[in-house]
């Protein structure tokens, strides 16, 4: 998994700092019972464009997990196709929960609900091995997704895509709800976020 923060740096010759980013490259292979132990790198960049995120990631393939930002999607245009990108649920949980928090908006509070309901699945099945893993997302998790998709583009054509809901809804639909729970391998974490935990409580 990988993120991107900005930072303050100095910039010789002149007063002020100036703003870079470092870039963490993760890995934890605890929830489905991978013999590696965790671990983060990190790296700087003077920017965030998906340039410097291929070139960071010059090498690697396989499935990164990434939030939504935009700058990732220039990985899928590699000539080999090497990496598949895997999004992660506690960001989308984090737009409704702000949406939530300060308005009385039952939609947003439907949408934690389902979002939570897959939660719970993922923490029945953490530790477990790929193949228990791939069986239960795709038994248990597939069929809550699609109906969350379906969920998703019913609400998106009523609310205004001005409105607080409206961009969450955006967001969620513009990182591809789901790719995490039916990757093939059954390898990939629901959240990119290893502080947040298997289980985010429900609203």
């Amino acid at each position: 998994m990988t993120d991107e923060t900005r930072a303050p740096v100095l910039d010789p010759g002149k007063r002020k700092t100036k703003i870079g980013y470092f870039w963490a490259l993760a890995r934890d292979d605890r929830p489905w019972g991978g013999e590696a132990p965790p671990g983060v790198a990190f790296t700087y960049a003077p920017g965030r464009s998906g340039q410097y995120a291929d070139d960071i990631l010059k090498g690697f393939s396989g499935i990164l997990q990434v939030d939504g930002y935009a700058g990732y999607n220039r990985l899928l245009k590699r000539a080999d196709r090497g990496i598949e990108l895997a999004y992660c649920w506690a960001h989308a949980r984090r737009k409704l929960h702000e949406v939530a928090k300060n308005s009385t908006a039952p939609i947003a509070e439907d949408g934690l609900r389902r979002i939570a309901a897959l939660y719970r699945i993922e923490a029945d099945i953490r530790s477990q091995d790929h193949e228990v893993r791939l069986a239960a997302r795709q038994e248990r998790s597939s069929p809550k997704i699609t109906e969350f998709e379906n969920w998703l583009t019913e609400h998106r054509a009523r609310v205004s895509i001005k409105s607080p809901l409206g961009e969450a809804l955006r967001y969620i639909a513009n990182t591809g709800a789901g790719s995490a729970s039916t990757s093939p391998t059954a390898a990939s974490r629901w959240t990119a976020m290893p502080s947040s935990g298997p289980s985010a409580p429900s609203p």
